[in-house]
């Protein structure tokens, strides 16, 4: 049953396969600290709900954040 909704393309999917920026804590650069003001300036905090697609694009978009701030 497919119960779950991601919160940028709204898409439903399986509750097993929810993804959240916590997963972000788990990465070296950017730190976890900085992806979470990060996405706080989008309006996501660290409990939205993603697919897997969404939330590849937003760990790019934070990394590119991230590698700008950083040049």
């Amino acid at each position: 049953m497919k119960n779950a909704e991601c919160k940028k393309c709204l898409n439903k999917f399986q509750q097993k396969d929810i993804y959240t920026i916590q997963q972000f804590q788990y990465r070296k650069i950017p730190t976890y600290k900085w992806s979470l003001n990060f996405f706080k300036k989008l309006e996501i905090n660290e409990w939205d709900s993603f697919c897997e697609k969404c939330i590849t694009e937003y760990a790019e978009k934070s990394k590119e954040g991230w590698d700008k701030l950083k040049a």
